[in-house]
């Protein structure tokens, strides 16, 4: 295996062989044919996958395999999910991701799904290795509530159909918030979320490095057209004050910044994408107006909050089911959008 590094990041290149059947590589080759312009769709996702660990609402907890958790959330045109319609997927922005390790098994499986080599979809990873925080993540099995302890963010993509220079992955940037016991203020009292600004106490004081945000601008193949990526996770705090950074609420109040390294990316952008699990209700589509960008999804992805957002600059097609994927095997609902370019 073989890596680029930046700070806080990485941008995993698995390497792997695979040695595949008859059967498996006929499937891959199926996919070789070069792409008409009325093909060329960018499939994106976004989906907080919670450790692929869901909460029950009894206080049990499932493990969720990456095989049936991608079956759950990649859709056909129509917004189904498990017909012969699904399209493999360009990119997979998700949060809370144990590090490096299970997102390459994650990307993996991914690959395997659709007759792939191992290592077709690769991975910017915010934290390699995140040290562990909490007791029990709400699992009344220990075991369980273990495999949630370690947290960060990541986006997968598709080497089939996507490029990403070593210099094309920002800087994590921290997440923002209103740390107990400090005055709002209209937003006066936010700080960013990270030491010494973070949790006290030993059980929580790695809790931060769940929020840390990452970007990568990556270049499509085919055309060469540039799109420009970011995964977030904003604290639960965000949801009552909100937050992003110090000092500041956040673009139109809603908590959500984005980094100086991640902005120059997205500048020289042509297609745009951010996920967010932003722990916030009512964050209008318009947002993100100013980076020319309009969220899609209107529905609860949480219980019955809307919470996780998909923000796009580019031509989405439209989705029967208003780019929400109702049986996501995951506490969150996964949202989607298909691009044209």
């Amino acid at each position: 295996m073989f890596t680029y590094r930046s700070p806080g990041a990485m941008v995993l290149v698995a390497a792997a062989t695979l040695v595949t059947t008859t059967a498996t590589t006929s499937s891959a080759q199926a996919h070789e044919a070069p792409a008409t312009a009325a093909d060329r769709v960018l499939r994106v996702y976004n989906n907080n996958i919670e450790n692929l660990v869901r909460n029950n609402a009894d206080g049990t907890c499932t493990r969720i395999s990456g095989p049936d958790h991608l079956t759950s959330m990649l859709v056909d045109d129509n917004g189904r999910t498990g017909t012969s319609g699904v399209q493999a997927p360009d990119l997979l922005i998700v949060q809370q991701v144990r590090g490096t390790g299970q997102t390459t098994a994650y990307a993996d499986q991914l690959s395997a799904k659709f007759g792939y080599p191992a290592g077709t979809y690769k991975a910017v990873v915010a934290w390699d290795d995140p040290e562990p925080w909490g007791s029990s993540h709400k699992c009344s099995q220990q075991a369980l509530g273990d495999l949630k302890k370690k947290q960060t963010n990541a986006i997968v993509y598709n080497t089939r159909t996507l490029s990403l220079a070593s210099g094309d992955v920002s800087k994590y940037w921290s997440a923002g918030w209103l740390k107990p016991g400090t005055p709002y203020n209209g937003g006066a009292g936010c700080t960013l979320y990270k030491p010494p600004n973070n949790d006290s106490g030993t059980t929580n004081a790695h809790k931060w490095k769940r929020t840390s945000a990452i970007a990568a601008r990556f270049t499509i193949k085919e055309t060469g057209t540039t799109v420009f990526a970011a995964t977030m996770h904003l604290p639960e705090q965000n949801g009552a004050n909100a937050c992003a950074g110090a000092g500041t609420t956040g673009i139109a109040n809603s908590g959500i910044h984005v980094g100086a390294d991640a902005t120059s990316l997205m500048n020289a952008s042509t297609i745009r994408v951010i996920g967010i699990d932003a722990n916030r209700t009512n964050i209008a589509s318009s947002t993100l107006g100013g980076f020319g960008m309009t969220g899609y999804g209107a529905k609860a992805t949480s219980g019955s909050r809307k919470i996780d957002y998909l923000f796009v600059k580019g031509a989405v097609q439209p989705s029967s089911v208003d780019h929400t994927v109702s049986g996501t095997k995951s506490n969150h609902l996964a949202l989607y959008g298909f691009i044209t370019y």
